[in-house]
């Protein structure tokens, strides 16, 4: 039986790691650091990876730290993590899996790409994957291409094959007719609209449905979708800084025409805008982070 499969229910675990089973599913409700599978009956399952992971952030606790310190030293300083409680490729996902997943994308290597894909999916939650290990992905490649460590094919093989990953879950998640809606569109020519899928993988997972219609071709064309699924929300992303005056007349002309409607603003060139932009457009800018994006639904949406 490998280190991957599950072999320990809740119990057992916590007998292991000397912690109460409730402390166990607080720690992975509120910070999502493993998913255990879960057997035919929806008992959790804990693999060999699993307890080791635990078994380092305990010890972290042990020496005073709190668990999200821990969790925080476990993702982004792994200098100070000791190599004899857990190996550091399994121990910091968030750097190493990510160097793993790079390197298999410019390569090509599709076998490589699933088996690290399937590692991470195993030990995190999906979410966790999705927001906090791909984006990071995304922005490596980004950054590799604008300092021409790797071609325009390499871009955008890898941004391709990390977009359909993340749709295909999109779509996996359950369906209700009772929905907010979302109507996503982008402005950008060329690539990948990133920051957009990821924002639509945010809101499927409030139980928003997202329709992405993709680059849009005039404001008629706009009004016409508006008027045919009445959406709650409209998301707006531009990467490309030539697109931005397009893209910041077509959020004035909206936001004058359907005030009920919750605009949004994502996007490299709207992250990027100058300070004055930034100010007049504050209302719309959905921001960089998972909770940005929850804060900015909360003020818009009412449960």
């Amino acid at each position: 039986m490998s280190d991957q499969e599950g072999k320990y229910n809740i119990k057992a675990a916590a007998l292991m790691l000397g912690i109460q089973p409730g402390t166990l599913r607080a720690w992975e409700r509120r910070y999502q650091m493993i998913a255990p599978v879960r057997n035919e009956a929806g008992h959790r399952l804990y693999t060999d990876e699993h307890i080791k992971i635990l078994k380092w952030l305990i010890k972290k606790v042990n020496q005073g730290f709190t668990i999200s310190q821990a969790i925080s030293l476990m993702g982004h300083n792994p200098s100070q993590m000791d190599t004899d409680a857990i190996n550091l490729k399994t121990l910091n996902p968030l750097a190493s899996q990510i160097d793993s997943l790079y390197d298999a994308l410019i390569h090509f290597e599709h076998h490589k790409i699933n088996e690290v894909m399937n590692t991470m999916f195993s030990i995190f939650t999906m979410e966790k994957v999705i927001i906090d290990i791909f984006s990071q992905v995304f922005l490596k490649i980004e950054d590799s291409f604008k300092n021409g460590y790797i071609i325009s094919a390499q871009r955008n093989f890898s941004s391709r094959h990390l977009s359909a990953r993340i749709n295909t879950v999109i779509h996996s998640l359950p369906n209700d007719i009772h929905l907010n809606k979302a109507l996503c569109i982008t402005s950008s020519k060329d690539g990948e609209a990133i920051n957009l899928l990821l924002f639509s993988y945010f809101l499927r997972k409030q139980g928003i449905d997202v329709i992405n219609i993709g680059t849009y071709h005039s404001e008629e064309d706009i009004k016409k979708v508006m008027e045919m699924i009445h959406p709650d929300i409209l998301i707006i992303s531009c990467e490309d800084s030539k697109d931005l005056y397009e893209a910041l007349t077509l959020t004035n002309l909206l936001s004058l025409n359907y005030q009920d409607l919750a605009i949004g603003l994502c996007g490299h060139a709207i992250s990027t805008m100058n300070s004055a932009e930034k100010e007049q457009f504050s209302t719309y800018i959905l921001g960089q982070t998972k909770k940005d994006w929850e804060m900015w639904l909360l003020e818009r949406l009412e449960y």
